[in-house]
């Protein structure tokens, strides 16, 4: 009875199979810590993702432009896994890796149809600081 309810829990993670897309959306996530890169269908969800982090930099390494172009090639080729053949590229932040991801993008076999810049601008932003009294 027990190994029967083991094989249908294991059915039910078995029928969750690995869609197959043709064009998706990369966001790139460049901080001055990290670079983030994450594959998703056109609705948003994600599909699969890699980081500087994730692919074993740790500390200072993870924000240069070596780690961002591992971790965009990664990200690539989970993606190209899944039949990804067109993307649409959207970067975000102001690190040190987003060139370098962009690049690594490009040189991959996959379609780039646009690429956009979300980076937020602050329009007016925070109140400056008192002015200094000596």
């Amino acid at each position: 009875m027990v190994q029967g309810s083991k094989s249908t829990r294991r059915s039910s993670s078995s029928r969750k199979s690995k869609r197959t897309l043709s064009t998706a959306q990369v966001h790139v996530f460049a901080s001055f810590n990290n670079t983030i890169v994450t594959v998703t269908d056109l609705q948003g969800n994600t599909v699969c993702w890699s980081s500087s982090g994730s692919i074993g930099f740790k500390g200072s390494r993870k924000s240069t432009p070596f780690a961002a172009r591992l971790a965009a090639e990664n990200a690539i080729k989970k993606a190209a896994i899944l039949g990804i053949q067109e993307i649409d590229l959207i970067i975000k932040g102001p690190g040190p890796g987003r060139e370098s991801a962009i690049r690594a993008i490009q040189s991959t076999d996959v379609k780039i149809r646009s690429i956009s810049d979300i980076t937020p601008i602050p329009h007016n932003g925070c109140r400056p600081p008192k002015k200094r009294r000596v």
